[in-house]
């Protein structure tokens, strides 16, 4: 996996960056890179649906659904209690994790090939399914923190009232803070936001017209959408990895728990996503695609919404996490074990 071009231009960038090195990326560039992968995914996937019986996929697209809303449910006591975050930045942790890494898909779907696994351009599909579920039950979980506080202040405001002692006694006092309008404002600007952002429009928009034209239609696209399609993903990956090199230092001050978390989490949701992708009768490539997904953390769509939802979190925290800790983890070494799982469970 190591010898992989697009993994080796991943540790290119993050080496760049930590020796000080002035290489960048133009930012046009970087945006010209995002939309080529989300659509050409998009597209690859939406063809192969196209010649797919939908009947049988309904019930694979509601268990990914389900595995990406649980996520956040399963991620938020372990960040509260053993590694000890405040609620709201535990609960945008695990709206990360809840979502998924569009990246990481496709740097599995190239390991799976190099493995001799033939990708099922329908698994396109779950990178959709999965991007928003779990966004919105952290952004949940997140206001009902926000809530607590904002009442809880509203409470010790009016006990000081009532005893303007109370501070020469020793007892705890807060000041009142208000609930911010984020954590007021109706849900449908929050699925506004997840739905219609740039991620999912670009990934579901190639969806539909590779759905609706159908391989053959897409045909004198493939040269550019699948043929340069590796070449891209090297590029987008160095750039990764100069964002990643350059987090270095925030990674440091947010302490070992949190560093452990970013290592062991993606390990309990990738066997989660096998288990699940396996007892659903899946192929070995469907199963680790599962678990490769499961074990992923968003670092594009997730923040966009946070930042318009939850902008009391600190963004630091959740990105480096995900980009610093979990996509390394993934790419360089959980994508090679989700494969020999997934191989384990379908024998």
């Amino acid at each position: 996996m190591l010898l992989d071009p697009v993994i080796l231009f991943f540790l290119l960038g993050a080496a760049a960056r930590v020796a000080g090195s002035d290489l960048r990326l133009p930012e046009a560039l970087y945006e010209a890179l995002s939309i080529y992968l989300l659509i050409a995914i998009g597209l690859k996937g939406g063809a192969q649906l196209a010649v797919q019986p939908l009947d049988a996929l309904w019930p694979i697209a509601l268990a990914a659904m389900a595995l990406s809303a649980l996520t956040p449910l399963l991620l938020y006591p372990m960040l509260r209690g053993p590694v000890g975050l405040d609620g709201v930045n535990a609960a945008a942790i695990a709206a990360h994790y809840g979502s998924v890494s569009v990246v990481t898909f496709a740097v599995a779907q190239s390991a799976m090939s190099r493995a001799g696994l033939e990708p099922e351009a329908w698994l396109a599909m779950l990178v959709a399914l999965m991007e928003a579920p779990g966004i919105i039950v952290g952004v949940m979980l997140a206001r009902r923190v926000l809530r607590r506080e904002a009442l809880g202040a509203g409470h010790a405001q009016h006990d000081a009232r009532l005893a303007p002692g109370a501070a020469s006694l020793g007892l705890r006092t807060r000041t009142v803070v208000p609930l911010a309008p984020s954590a007021t404002q109706g849900w449908a600007a929050l699925l506004h936001e997840v739905v219609f952002g740039k991620a999912l429009v670009l990934l579901l928009g190639g969806l539909a017209i590779g759905w609706v034209a159908g391989p053959q239609a897409l045909a004198p696209t493939d040269p550019f959408f699948l043929g340069l399609f590796k070449g891209v993903l090297a590029l987008f990956l160095l750039e990764l990895g100069l964002v990643v090199g350059g987090r270095m230092g925030d990674l440091r001050r947010a302490g070992w728990r949190l560093l452990a978390f970013g290592l062991i989490a993606p390990l309990i949701l990738g066997v989660a996503g096998a288990l699940l992708g396996a007892g659903l009768g899946l192929s070995a490539t469907a199963v680790a695609t599962f678990a490769a997904l499961a074990a992923s953390a968003s670092y594009i769509a997730a923040p966009t919404a946070l930042r318009l939802a939850v902008p009391q979190a600190n963004p630091s925290l959740s990105i480096g996490l995900a980009l610093g800790v979990t996509f390394p983890f993934n790419v360089i070494l959980g994508i090679p074990l989700y494969i020999e799982i997934a191989r384990w469970l379908t024998r």
